[in-house]
């Protein structure tokens, strides 16, 4: 379908705006990469009205879709992990039009994975970790089984991309053939969770334990960048925090890490008086050890 597509491709690579253009063709009939399209056509602009642009086409008896999107939208789907097929879109797809070498420049920034990037990702993992773990755990004691196994399964996934980030890999679509190789214990609690015949009450009972250990053994590499942060400091106040250009990627779950980091004795508060008798703002800093 390339052939076709062509005409489509080479108008939009003589667009000044036009960074590179990728092509990822479907590998199989149940491949989710390119969401059931036969061909992917990937442009990232420099800049745009919108952030994501996409269009469908037909010929014969083929799909494809086109997506164009924005430097700075592409950048956050890499940063969180929201968006992981363009992950694999530009390691895998092939080149058709690559202003400057920008694509390749990508693609060794991607398979190198700077440890920086790497301690960003993770941070935001952990803390995606921590709140549903924590909600899971309310819900469970709550009895309320099925809410708590919903996002015992979540947390149970944030903990699998955070082990292949923290060996420097990029989570893929398939992040548990992954987590496979690199940590069966993970994976051996996934499958005890989904397969295991005995009560779910029981199996999330254990799986509990178990996530306890699971979740301490990585409390410092999953807070080292929150850390990083807050050493720049001697004392932030939380809106502080929420308003730090990184830690907004965090979003709502940064202060559910905050509050398990300081139950694990990880970061400190410090009261200080307000005008109000009695009332004191709360500032949070690097536990000193």
């Amino acid at each position: 379908m390339e052939d076709i597509l062509r005409p489509i491709y080479q108008e939009r690579a003589s667009h000044p705006n036009t960074l590179g253009i990728v092509i990822v063709e479907k590998k199989g009939s149940k491949s989710p990469l390119t969401d059931t399209f036969d061909t992917i056509l990937f442009i990232i602009v420099k800049e745009a009205d919108v952030p994501l642009f996409i269009k469908h086409y037909t010929y014969e008896e083929n799909k494809a879709a086109m997506h164009i999107v924005s430097e700075r939208q592409m950048k956050e789907w890499l940063l969180l992990g929201s968006n992981r097929k363009v992950t694999e879109w530009l390691l895998t797809g092939k080149i058709v039009f690559d202003r400057n070498e920008y694509i390749e420049k990508m693609r060794t920034e991607l398979r190198d994975f700077p440890f920086y990037g790497r301690k960003i990702k993770m941070g935001i993992e952990f803390a995606k970790l921590i709140r549903r773990y924590m909600d899971g755990k309310g819900f469970f004691e709550s009895r309320h089984f099925l809410d708590a196994y919903n996002h015992v399964v979540h947390s149970l996934h944030h903990l699998a991309r955070l082990t292949v980030i923290e060996n420097g890999f990029h989570p893929e679509v398939t992040v548990w053939n992954q987590v496979k190789q690199i940590e069966p214990e993970i994976f051996k609690l996934y499958e005890e969770l989904v397969n295991s015949e005995e009560t779910l009450e029981k199996r999330l009972e254990l799986l509990f334990l178990a996530s306890e250990f699971l979740i301490h053994s990585r409390i410092q590499v999953g807070s080292g960048h929150l850390l990083d942060v807050l050493s720049q400091k001697e004392a932030w106040t939380i809106q502080d925090l929420q308003l730090h250009e990184e830690l907004q990627y965090y979003s709502v779950d940064l202060t559910v890490m905050i509050e398990f980091l300081i139950d694990k004795h990880v970061i400190s508060t410090k009261s200080v008086e307000t005008k109000g008798k009695g009332i004191y703002h709360r500032y949070y800093s690097v536990k000193k050890v």
